[in-house]
């Protein structure tokens, strides 16, 4: 079997083709540019929108790629409490959202700041905050020690399992994030995509931890793009894109870490990941841009608190038909208090009676205002 790579002599020393990466990557980096000139044009409250939505999509995929679904109607609560974002229906969340959630702000929020052991150690406490991975106890804010064995990443049953890699031992553990964390800070003149990549790659290589190395990994790359952009504001999910991709991510991981140190493979499948994720940005967009330009349409309306919050709420795509009994039960107010606020609209042009059909009467954002 080929030796992993953290077994090579001139491991870390990482090395690439950069005849085949520059193209691929001189293009990522133009549709970076391009997207981050594009937000500029939605406004302050549209930017903070597509930030919501971008990271809530971040938080609820990081934590599939590893088997764990998360709520997202409780993601995005967290995250709006966190960014100071007043949205409609904001729930109460667990204790594992919140911990996801804190450490994906950290990272993007908190760019400046440098990557530190005490920093990954609290990433790794608020993934786990009772202490146990399921029902398994793991070690919290510590590296890991192997006293259960080394650390393998395996598949297939109990007693005929496969090994697909095995980490460095746990007394080299502390070595070589020093080494890691000290390279990550020095802000090198390398690309930041192919920083991001390597950190990456690096992190998951040493596999410091009991368990959430992959979202600590990812949490780890978004800093190192936040940081190369100056901006605490994301606008893209790679880890969404990862999730679409997860079989291919894994096996050119696996690939990768096995062989030698000329990791081009890896830099070719992550560039394209960022370029795909950047595709599917659009799409997310879209529906921030319908919102930004409708209240830019409404802005001098003279509307109550009631009324733009269940606006906002109609924007965000809610589901089943709008009624005046809905209405006075999601604001908290009286039946004949909801139909003023509703033939309010109405009469200002923003909603339209739905045709007759049903028992209850119901309305719709007029077509011309999206």
């Amino acid at each position: 079997m080929s030796p992993y790579i953290h077994e090579l002599a001139d491991w870390p020393e990482f090395r690439w083709d950069t005849d085949v990466v520059t193209g691929p990557l001189a293009d990522v980096r133009y549709r970076q540019g391009r997207l981050l000139g594009h937000m500029e044009r939605f406004g302050f409250e549209g930017r903070r929108e597509a930030e919501l939505e971008t990271l809530t999509v971040d938080v609820v995929k990081t934590s599939e790629i590893e088997g764990e679904t998360l709520n997202p109607q409780q993601v995005r609560s967290s995250l709006a409490r966190r960014l100071g974002i007043d949205i409609a229906g904001t729930v109460p969340t667990d204790r594992n959202v919140e911990g996801v959630v804190e450490m994906m702000v950290d990272a993007t929020k908190n760019y400046p700041e440098p990557l530190s052991k005490e920093r990954l150690f609290g990433w790794h406490a608020a993934l786990f905050p009772s202490g146990y991975s399921g029902i398994q106890k793991i070690r919290v804010g510590a590296w890991r020690d192997d006293a259960k064995g080394p650390m393998q990443v395996v598949s297939g049953p109990m007693g005929r399992e496969t090994v697909h890699y095995e980490a460095p031992a746990a007394d080299r553990v502390d070595a070589e994030m020093t080494r890691f964390i000290e390279w990550a800070n020095r802000e090198a003149g390398m690309d930041p995509v192919v920083n991001s990549a390597i950190a990456h790659l690096w992190f998951v290589t040493i596999h410091p931890l009991d368990d959430g190395n992959g979202r600590v990994a990812r949490a780890i790359a978004d800093w190192v793009l936040a940081r190369a952009e100056k901006s605490g504001q994301r606008f893209y999910s790679m880890s969404a894109q990862i999730r679409s991709e997860r079989d291919d991510y894994y096996n050119v991981l696996e690939h990768t870490q096995k062989g030698s140190l000329d990791i081009t493979a890896w830099l070719q499948w992550f560039i394209g990941c960022l370029h795909r994720a950047l595709d599917n940005t659009e799409i997310t967009l879209t529906a921030v841009l319908r919102k930004a330009r409708f209240w830019e349409r409404w802005r001098l309306a003279t509307l109550n608190d009631r009324q733009r919050r269940m606006l906002n709420t109609l924007l965000d795509g809610f589901e089943g038909k709008l009624t005046s009994s809905k209405w006075a039960a999601i604001t908290k107010c009286s039946q004949d208090t909801a139909s003023r606020d509703i033939q309010g609209l109405i009469e200002t042009g923003i909603l339209v009676k739905d045709a007759a059909g049903g028992r209850s009467t119901s309305y719709s954002l007029k077509d011309d205002t999206g």
